[in-house]
């Protein structure tokens, strides 16, 4: 239904402007994400952040080991024929006590990897959304500025998988991706920024019979 959509807009351009060129501009949003310096800070971020979750989770572990290893000692003492009936006794409460502490910590081990895990993948998302909304501030910024009546995401797969964009006459479209990333890293911290890219060259558009270009 999307894509209909979209065919029915071109459809309509075309037959309220016969007599306009209709001007179609292509982004790699895919590119443009990687390429914004803000994303690697972002990405950088989120890895600190998985990082000191896994060193708190190996905390818990080292923890939850060491407490097996007291038990283990602990249910020996409590066996040993050796020692007094009262001190077996002792040694037996004892093992309990460590026994349930042992199932309170790996509740809490299981509860902790659970949150931390959902906490990173709703920040992720949102660092995500967060970037492509200034992307696409930018594009759309470029589109009305360069008067483009269509922007397609060159990146974007449509059905089945495949690409939306599979095939554009040269001349009939301008891919605007460098300018875009330019840009955005235009306010880049000192050493931080992306290279920028070189331009791309655009295709001067072809004339056709039935159309002329904008003034």
């Amino acid at each position: 239904m999307k894509y209909l959509r979209i065919i029915a807009v071109i459809c309509s351009l075309a037959a309220l402007a016969p007599a306009a060129e209709i001007k179609i501009g292509v982004v790699d949003l895919s590119k443009a994400f990687a390429e914004y310096y803000k994303t690697k800070g972002a990405q950088s971020q989120l890895k600190e952040n998985a990082d000191k979750a896994k060193e708190q989770l190996a905390d818990r572990f080292a923890t939850l080991k060491k407490l097996a290893d007291d038990i283990e000692k602990i249910k020996k003492e409590a066996q040993d024929p050796v020692l007094s009936e009262s001190i077996r006794a002792k040694k037996r409460a004892e093992f309990e006590s460590k026994a349930q502490e042992i199932r309170s910590l790996e509740r809490d081990i299981n509860e902790f990897r659970q949150l931390r895990e959902q906490q990173l993948q709703t920040e992720g998302m949102q660092q995500r959304k967060g970037l492509y909304e200034e992307i696409l501030k930018v594009v759309n910024d470029k589109a009305k500025a360069d008067q483009y009546d269509l922007v397609f995401d060159k990146s974007g797969m449509g059905a089945m998988g495949l690409p939306f964009l599979i095939h554009a006459k040269e001349g009939t479209t301008q891919d605007f991706t460098a300018e875009v990333i330019v840009e955005l890293n235009k306010d880049a911290p000192a050493g931080g920024a992306a290279p920028a890219p070189a331009a791309e060259e655009k295709p001067t558009p072809a004339p056709t019979k039935s159309s002329t270009k904008k003034k």
